[in-house]
């Protein structure tokens, strides 16, 4: 066992290193193209932002070797709908959120199949040493985590944070690309589960005013939305523990939805909105089933593993 612990550990400290190594090599030309961005026109500029998409692609695709070579966990992928994307249209991703791992994972396993990934990101995060600036040249849109007393206090943070999604969607209009966003808004834990007014059993409520801001910006561009479910069948990772390999399996369910046409038809920002609720909400309860049903099985599969009847 302390043998074990030791191996991981090590795993753990080798991994994180790597990966470290792998983020400032990515940073190197992000960086540099960034520089050169600034003293060039606006066509040439859009050009140079989809090369600078092309480092993410290298980016993410030496993780995924990395994870595999380091052999941190078992991916169980079911796919519906893989056959029609392609690297060269527009999708918006949506998916549950559970651990800081989430991100990794939606990256290696939709690597390849989808342009590179940009997600919200939450202000404070652009201090985080090479990482926040490489994100914010990509033109990730970075928004603030407010309060209802906040917003109450001053409704212009929100209007800022609406304009600087739609700055963020301006630019992804020139070239394929594909927008992370977990609508629940934060990672889910018993606490805030608590804490909310929760319709359903394993997810938190989502908000929808993320997605309808993309929408209205990219609605004509968006060819599907791809809808993720994440579960970790051993419990929920922290990121140091699958850092070290102890997250042995992750199932992930990718279904291709299309938008509904009256929504494509909308323009204006309330009526999206309105529109999007009832049909986030269906998505939603689909999973949380799919999610409580796979929670209550889990006894009785650590049962019949445990007799040695089924492989593990």
């Amino acid at each position: 066992m302390l043998i074990s612990r030791f191996m991981n550990f090590v795993r753990g400290i080798l991994t994180v290193t790597l990966l470290s190594a792998n983020m400032v090599i990515a940073c190197v030309p992000i960086y540099l193209f960034g520089f050169i961005r600034l003293f060039l026109p606006a066509v040439a500029r859009s050009v140079l932002t989809h090369w600078m998409d092309h480092v993410i692609d290298i980016w993410v695709g030496g993780n995924r070797l990395l994870f595999a070579a380091m052999h941190l966990t078992n991916v169980e992928l079911v796919w519906d709908g893989a056959e029609d994307l392609s690297r060269n249209r527009w999708y918006m991703v949506v998916s549950n959120h559970q651990s800081w791992t989430d991100i990794l994972i939606l990256q290696t396993r939709l690597y390849g199949h989808i342009p590179p990934i940009k997600f919200f990101t939450k202000q404070q995060l652009i201090w985080v040493p090479f990482l926040g600036v490489a994100m914010w040249l990509l033109g990730f849109p970075y928004v603030r985590r407010l309060s209802k007393e906040q917003i109450t206090a001053n409704p212009q943070l929100i209007r800022l944070d609406r304009q600087a999604t739609l700055d963020a969607c301006k630019g992804f209009r020139n070239h394929p690309t594909t927008v992370l966003n977990f609508l629940e808004g934060t990672r889910f834990t018993a606490d805030k589960h608590a804490r909310q007014d929760g319709r359903f059993q394993t997810l938190l409520n989502p908000k929808v005013g993320g997605l309808a801001y993309v929408l209205s910006a990219l609605n004509d561009k968006l060819h599907y939305v791809v809808d993720v479910t994440i579960e970790y069948p051993d419990g929920v990772p922290t990121f140091w523990g699958f850092m070290k390999g102890e997250c042995r399996t992750v199932r992930m369910l990718i279904q291709c939805r299309a938008m509904p046409p009256e929504i494509v038809e909308m323009n204006a920002l309330a009526d999206i909105r309105r529109a999007l609720n009832p049909w986030v909400d269906t998505i939603w309860q689909e999973k949380d089933e799919r999610l409580g049903g796979a929670k209550a099985k889990r006894p009785q599969q650590a049962k019949v593993s445990a007799s040695g009847n089924a492989n593990e």
